[in-house]
């Protein structure tokens, strides 16, 4: 534990580079540090990622109209 305290930095820079720390105490395993898995959310879609086509006319009067109608809303 006091070797985990006094070389935390050391223990992050290898821990970035994918390894995983275990720390005891006393001989005893009491912790394990491991990398952060981090979700890439690219453009805001979420799990629609790459399936969703923002090109072109999708934000036009004409299309919002259409899907207006398609939910029966305006007129």
């Amino acid at each position: 534990m006091h070797e985990a305290k006094t070389h935390l930095s050391r223990i992050i820079e290898r821990v970035e580079q994918g390894e995983e720390i275990f720390i005891d105490r006393a001989g005893v395993p009491v912790a394990k540090v491991v990398p952060l898995v981090r979700r890439v959310n690219r453009v805001g879609l979420g799990s629609l990622a790459g399936q969703v086509d923002l090109s072109g006319d999708w934000d036009s009067a004409e299309t919002n109209a259409e899907i207006a109608r398609d939910f029966g809303v305006g007129g």
